[in-house]
């Protein structure tokens, strides 16, 4: 799987993007576009207001479900799911 490094920039000005291998890259990006696209509409996007407040409101209730947990010590802040079935 030698296919070569891909550049990934943030939105933080003067940040240095950060290279990883393009393989792992296309395969979070797909998982990402997979689910994304396929839960907020523009009409959701749009009705919703501030799609990231209730991005992080929602994260938090799944963490006090235990539908999701941090990864203890990853800076920046990393969660992973867990097995929880939800009722």
């Amino acid at each position: 799987m030698s296919e070569g490094k891909i550049a990934c920039h943030t939105p933080t000005a003067g940040k240095k993007p950060t290279r990883i291998d393009v393989w792992k890259y296309d395969c979070v990006r797909a998982a990402i576009l997979a689910v994304v696209p396929a839960q907020l509409s523009a009409a959701h996007r749009a009705d919703l207001g501030s799609v990231s407040w209730y991005a992080v409101t929602v994260k938090l209730h799944m963490e006090t479900l235990g539908e999701l947990v941090r990864v203890e010590g990853a800076k920046p802040q990393r969660l992973r799911r867990t097995l929880f079935e939800r009722p």
